[in-house]
């Protein structure tokens, strides 16, 4: 279950595809939004921008991937904005996610926001129909922005993210700069086979925060899944090798892999 504007929505036969296009837009016909995000502030945060502007119309919101993906089966937005960060996605990554949310809405614009700005998680993205990548540091202006952007012109993709991680390559070709302390903690611990939860209690961090390290570590060394990442610091001698071999069912070769 998830939430709409007027509450929980249980009736999918209610709901009906429909398409907004620049000359609806322009007749007073709202664009209709969805909020995915696990932290409920940034949720009511973006809900209260999007309501301020005129000719928006948050029609649901959710918290989790299931919840995203039915809130999309169930409203047809014209435009979500996805978490990249998303807790609870179990063996979906966020390109799982976009690609699923695609296949039941075909005509929904996809804007991820994250943390994160790694350059080949972006290209991914938008090679399996995201239209848009916004870091979570954007503005406000910003974010309206990329919504009219992206409904005004169905090629039109927006991408806000720095410089330097458009030059970044998929795997360093020297020892990269040093992981921090906390980075080569987590990496220890995915390393030990631990998942982001337990690793997060063990280190009494919050499970969001685990994520958040380890895409830098992604980042840092190049990396494109966890094992791959667990190995190139053991390589760089960023951290001693387990005493056991790692096992991560189903995850091991999984891209960008971070749950």
């Amino acid at each position: 279950m998830y939430q709409n504007e007027r509450g929980p929505v249980a009736d999918r036969s209610a709901c009906r595809l429909r398409t907004v296009n620049t000359a609806e837009t322009a007749m007073g016909i709202p664009i209709r939004i969805a909020v995915v995000d696990d932290h409920a502030l940034f949720r009511e945060g973006l809900r209260e921008i999007l309501r301020a502007e005129e000719g928006f119309a948050v029609v649901g919101e959710a918290a989790d991937h299931p919840g995203a993906l039915q809130v999309v089966g169930e409203t047809r937005p014209d435009v979500v904005l996805l978490d990249a960060d998303l807790c609870g996605l179990a063996d979906n990554d966020v390109v799982s996610t976009v690609r699923a949310m695609l296949a039941t809405a075909p005509h929904t614009r996809v804007i991820v926001m994250s943390l994160s700005d790694q350059s080949p998680i972006v290209q991914s993205l938008l090679s399996m129909g995201a239209r848009g990548y916004l870091l979570k540091s954007a503005t406000r202006y910003d974010l309206i922005a990329a919504v009219r952007s992206v409904m005004a012109d169905d090629e039109r993709v927006v991408i806000s993210i720095t410089r330097s991680s458009l030059t970044q390559g998929h795997a360093p070709s020297r020892r990269p700069c040093l992981l921090s302390a906390r980075e080569r903690e987590v990496i220890s611990l995915v390393a030990q086979g631990l998942t982001n939860g337990q690793a997060g209690r063990q280190l009494c961090i919050a499970e969001g925060t685990v994520k958040h390290h380890l895409r830098n570590v992604f980042s840092k060394l190049g990396a494109t899944c966890r094992v791959d990442a667990v190995n190139k610091a053991i390589a760089w001698s960023l951290i001693d090798p387990p005493s056991h071999s790692l096992e991560l069912s189903g995850l091991d070769h999984a891209p960008l892999q971070i749950v």
